[in-house]
């Protein structure tokens, strides 16, 4: 296999990072929507909450891309990292430097 492990390693912690520090700051937009009629109005009200769905969906987001770098961390511990999960063929470098989780080759992956 030709894929650096430390540098897997490395790009991932930065990924882990980069997911959580996104995660802590959009916290206050994922919390609870007042409905106070007197300080916010209605319309305001529904902009609020449609804000609050989407930053709620890309925490969602940000958690799978979590488990998928725990998979990865598995997967270099166990030797499997940089393997083609369908075809078995080693995924190329340049795949991983873009997606250090990446479980597929760019031809399996369609």
């Amino acid at each position: 296999m030709t894929a650096d492990l430390e540098k897997a390693k490395q790009r991932l912690a930065e990924k882990r990072a980069e997911i959580e520090a996104h995660s802590a700051m959009s916290a206050d937009a994922r919390s609870t929507v007042e409905l106070d009629q007197v300080a916010v109005g209605r319309l305001s009200r529904m902009d609020a909450m449609q804000q609050q769905a989407v930053a709620e969906a890309a925490e969602r987001a940000r958690q799978r891309d979590l488990v998928r770098i725990e998979m990865a961390e598995r997967r270099i511990a166990t030797g499997d990292y940089g393997t083609c999960d369908a075809c078995g063929e080693e995924i190329p470098d340049g795949r991983l430097a873009i997606d250090p989780m990446a479980t597929r080759c760019v031809k399996c992956a369609d």
